[in-house]
């Protein structure tokens, strides 16, 4: 089934009784997500001895020109820094999602992952919400390829950034990904934090040239960077 024909094609069960409302039939997980925490959307802010790492950010300006972007390196390295840093000189919208340990189940994640688009596009993703929603929401690859048709059509480019991503590791969220992955639209431009790998072909993105990564080598201080950490 192609991705359009996925997008038309809601679960509508027939054996609910009327009798029954939506409400008492969801999981309580489900009912507590009418309020999220907004602070998990919110783009960090920089540490007061924050250290410029001009050779780092330069490199990470090509989030702008890629699918992916990979920060992958035990915690520690500063790469939520980096990447706040290097963002700040981006013009593009930034939806940012700052993931912990609750959010590994696809519906919570989803829940998330829409509010952070809606952060930057209101209007956006009404229609994958609406299936999340449904009584038997549909299966993971159906909620991915609604989700990136809606966000293809979204008219600007857009930064998605998943923090912690190391924290998801529900089999129905990498079955979302598993579809995600093969089909990037082309305005999208996903940065991923982590402190290791995804299991994602990564190798095969990079020989396509759809990803950069940025590991606890290139994270390392240099001699001069050590010294202007200490000296702030």
């Amino acid at each position: 089934m192609d991705s359009d024909n996925i997008l038309h094609s809601a679960l509508h069960p027939d054996d609910v009784s009327p009798d029954v409302t939506l409400a008492e039939t969801r999981p309580a997980h489900d009912i507590s997500l009418r309020s999220l925490l907004r602070t998990k959307l919110q783009r960090p802010a920089l540490p007061i001895n924050t250290v410029d790492r001009p050779r780092l950010i330069g490199s990470l300006k090509l989030v702008s020109d890629l699918p992916l972007t990979l920060i992958s390196a035990p915690v520690g390295f500063g790469k939520t820094t980096l990447v706040a840093q290097s963002l700040a000189h981006l013009a593009t919208p930034v939806a940012w999602l700052s993931l912990d340990e609750y959010d590994n189940d696809l519906q919570i994640f989803l829940e998330y992952l829409i509010a952070a688009v809606h952060s930057q596009f209101p209007d956006a993703c009404s229609q994958t919400q609406r299936l999340l929603h449904d009584f038997q929401p549909p299966s993971p690859e159906r909620l991915a390829a609604s989700f990136l048709n809606e966000v293809q059509a979204i008219a600007s480019p857009l930064i998605l950034v998943l923090d912690d991503f190391h924290y998801l590791t529900d089999a129905g969220i990498r079955q979302f990904f598993a579809t995600f992955l093969r089909a990037l639209p082309a305005n999208l431009h996903l940065v991923v934090i982590t402190q290791a790998d995804p299991p994602w072909p990564l190798a095969r993105l990079a020989t396509r040239g759809q990803l950069q990564e940025v590991r606890a080598a290139d994270l390392s201080f240099r001699l001069d960077e050590a010294q202007a950490f200490l000296e702030t």
